[in-house]
């Protein structure tokens, strides 16, 4: 390779490579200008408008490309927030996590008894798994295993919902409402339950009455474990 063309390729990358920190500096200016509120918001953003996005295309198809063409920022500002799409679904993730976390504990803590407790629980747990659909992939899906944190989150899920009724079983066993040997065994089979009627509860959309199926699902949960008076 001649001197010239050699001089001319270093020289032609100097420049690539001086735009491209040039344009990385820009946005930093501008991310950096930003108060930590709109910095938050900018967060806050773009993780609703990516769990619009996952949810309609799935982690596989979906694209960082997508989710900032519909938060009207440029790539390279989704990539000041997160380092990759794998971080922007665990944001997701842990979002939607919480949601479901905060519905199930506002239906509990608004019950009267452990009876009414264990039915709004059973009740609101599949209407929001319904609604929340990363949240639902990232517990069904096993092509999403790969990642450290839905493994994780699988795990933390399972532990909540499993103590969460414990403690309703324990309560409604110590007040006589509820006929239990095991509590920790009976949360474990409800979950488990709960977990194999999720999938066809999902799959049939077109259902007139899922309420009613509902209702039927939580009756045959609670047959044997609300105690009935014999007279």
């Amino acid at each position: 390779m001649g001197f010239d063309l050699f001089f001319f390729i270093f020289i032609e990358e100097w420049f690539g490579n001086l735009i491209f920190l040039v344009t990385l500096d820009l946005l930093d200016i501008t991310v950096y200008n930003l108060s930590d509120m709109d910095k938050r918001k900018n967060k806050e953003t773009i993780i609703e408008v990516a769990r619009k996005i996952f949810a309609f295309y799935g982690y596989k198809k979906a694209t960082l490309d997508e989710i900032a063409s519909a938060t009207g920022m440029g790539k390279s500002s989704i990539y000041y927030y997160f380092s990759c799409k794998e971080d922007v679904f665990r944001a997701v993730i842990e979002t939607e996590a919480e949601i479901m976390t905060n519905k199930l504990q506002e239906a509990i803590s608004n019950a009267k008894d452990p009876i009414e407790k264990f039915r709004q629980y059973v009740i609101t747990r599949m209407e929001v798994v319904d609604a929340l659909t990363n949240y639902y992939q990232a517990i069904h899906n096993d092509f999403l295993l790969h990642m450290d944190f839905v493994k994780k989150m699988r795990e933390n899920y399972d532990q909540q919902e499993v103590a969460l009724l414990k403690n309703i079983f324990l309560e409604g066993t110590e007040k006589g409402l509820f006929r239990i040997e095991d509590e920790e065994l009976a949360s474990l089979a409800v979950t488990t339950a709960l977990k194999g009627l999720e999938v066809p509860m999902m799959a049939d959309k077109n259902e007139k009455s899922p309420e009613l199926r509902l209702e039927r699902i939580l009756h045959m949960l609670s047959y044997g474990i609300v105690k009935r008076e014999i007279h």
